[in-house]
């Protein structure tokens, strides 16, 4: 079995999942902050909305680099929503397209030129969903704290039985 086809089923777990808790944000509530250090939800909703794409520019590129990147905006949850499944569905394609050579080959996370990081491909797109299944544990805490229902992530949830 190849590389991409182990790794599709999860993808399309761990995505179906997270859509179905970015797609409860609430857009009025998009400043709202647990702590003062804290990401808006807003801002976290869009870091959680646009993870994906990471995955199709790292199996495209050789490299990502972080300076000069654009900042947050407060944008809508339909938008996020939109957003987000433009980024699974090429992740997606990028992911299934991708050899297990391609794999392989060295990629990079560079702020500048400073290489802050280099890893096989196939290591950065592991660190990828796991990054972004973090972030989505921390949305499922900011929903909570601002009283909306969680839906199913692993199991049950309090507002949502099996």
């Amino acid at each position: 079995m190849t590389i991409s086809a182990t790794l599709l089923p999860e993808f399309d777990q761990e995505m179906a999942t997270t859509r179905k808790l970015l797609e409860r944000v609430p857009s009025e509530k998009g400043q709202w902050k647990p702590h003062e250090k804290s990401f808006s939800l807003g801002h976290l909703a869009q870091l959680v909305a646009t993870m994906p794409g990471w995955m199709k520019t790292t199996l495209r590129k050789t490299e990502i680099n972080l300076a000069g990147g654009s900042g947050y905006s407060y944008e809508t949850t339909d938008t996020l929503v939109g957003q987000f499944d433009k980024h699974v569905t090429e992740a997606r394609e990028a992911i299934a397209e991708t050899t297990d050579a391609d794999f392989d080959v060295p990629w990079s996370l560079k702020h500048g030129e400073n290489v802050l990081f280099t890893i096989p491909r196939a290591a950065a797109i592991r660190q990828h969903i796991n990054h972004l299944i973090h972030h989505r544990g921390q949305l499922s805490v900011y929903l909570r704290l601002v009283d909306v229902p969680l839906p199913s992530i692993y199991g049950p949830t309090a507002d949502e039985p099996w």
